[in-house]
């Protein structure tokens, strides 16, 4: 995010409240932190309500550009590849060390309502993501794109909530099968015929060679 006065105050939000939660944080600790008055706060946002909506906002953008960049580094220009590659994704994400959950999963929790608009914005944050997945399957030939997409996102939502409270370093191996059993069930290989690893878990040939996951 850039350096200005607004980007830096909504970065140190989007920080504070994904480690600790919206109630814990308040304002006065995110304008000592990001240098700024209140005076200059209220030139860029009217309240700290704007600001939380501006927040999701900036997450929801990043995360969906990020998956994406995230699944062509792992799965080349497929978009079977990219599909399979999503549990490398989950991995390099798990294992950052500031990972805390999910962040639209936290807020549903913390905003549980149904029409409260911070629960609103995760929502049609899901709908987003469950969208570049659907489109994915699409793409690669699936025969129910929808009802491909329902499943994999749900195990994607299963995955980020069992790593957030158990803290299980296996989690990511766990979707991994469960993603291929998805793939393969769905999306013919088109005439390719499929490896076997040393584990016999088939491996598809648009499954791209899969460099380290970045860990912290």
């Amino acid at each position: 995010m850039a350096g200005t006065s607004r980007d830096r105050i909504i970065q140190i939000a989007h920080d504070r409240i994904y480690r600790v939660g919206f109630s814990a944080v308040g304002l006065d600790g995110i304008l000592a932190e990001a240098g700024v008055t209140k005076t200059t706060f209220y030139k860029h946002f009217e309240s700290k309500d704007d600001l939380v909506r501006e927040v999701l906002d900036w997450h929801d953008r990043w995360w969906q550009e990020t998956f994406r960049q995230m699944l062509q580094r792992y799965g080349g220009d497929s978009p079977r590849g990219q599909l399979l590659a999503v549990p490398d994704a989950l991995e390099e994400l798990f294992n950052d060390s500031g990972f805390n959950g999910c962040f639209f999963v936290n807020v549903a929790v913390q905003f549980p309502l149904p029409h409260d608009p911070a629960h609103q914005a995760a929502a049609a944050h899901k709908r987003a993501m469950e969208a570049i997945v659907r489109e994915l399957a699409g793409y690669a030939g699936a025969d129910d794109a929808a009802a491909f997409a329902e499943e994999f996102t749900l195990v994607m939502e299963g995955a980020y909530v069992t790593r957030q409270v158990t803290c299980k370093p296996g989690t990511s191996t766990i979707v991994r099968r469960l993603v291929d059993m998805i793939v393969e069930r769905h999306i013919s290989v088109r005439g390719r015929p499929t490896e076997k690893g040393s584990s016999g878990r088939a491996r598809s040939a648009d499954r791209k060679a899969r460099p380290s996951a970045r860990r912290s």
